[in-house]
């Protein structure tokens, strides 16, 4: 028997440096909580390992690494095209939420008062 008829054989290595490489960003993500990292820079790190350990994931427990191009294009396409409107609508959004308070005059941090209920009626 030929080892054609067994398929495609990739080396066991490779999944374990990925399964070790996952962890490590895994390891990352959490320090980033555990380190009290705030604000912006606290999504961008999480969303970054996130995005990297998706893609390590796709690529090779998927196998798609080892995919035709114009295969890997037609899975992987139609999400960044998505990202890329989903970002694209952010920044939309953001003009015109700014754009209204030029308009309008209003102050984008102002606190609205609380409600007080009269006690008379």
């Amino acid at each position: 028997m030929s080892s054609e008829a067994g398929g495609q054989q990739h080396p066991l290595g490779i999944y374990l440096k990925i399964w070790i490489l996952l962890f490590v960003l895994s390891a990352f993500s959490y320090m980033v909580d555990y380190l009290n990292v705030q604000g912006y820079l606290r999504w961008t790190l999480i969303i970054i390992f996130m995005l990297l350990k998706a893609g390590f994931i796709v690529a090779i427990f998927m196998h798609v690494m080892w995919e035709r191009m114009a295969l890997i294009l037609t899975i992987l396409g139609p999400p960044m095209v998505l990202f890329f409107f989903i970002g694209f609508m952010a920044i939309e959004g953001d003009y015109t939420f700014l754009a209204r308070v030029d308009y309008f005059g209003a102050d984008p941090n102002a606190v609205p008062n609380p409600v007080v209920h009269d006690a008379a009626h």
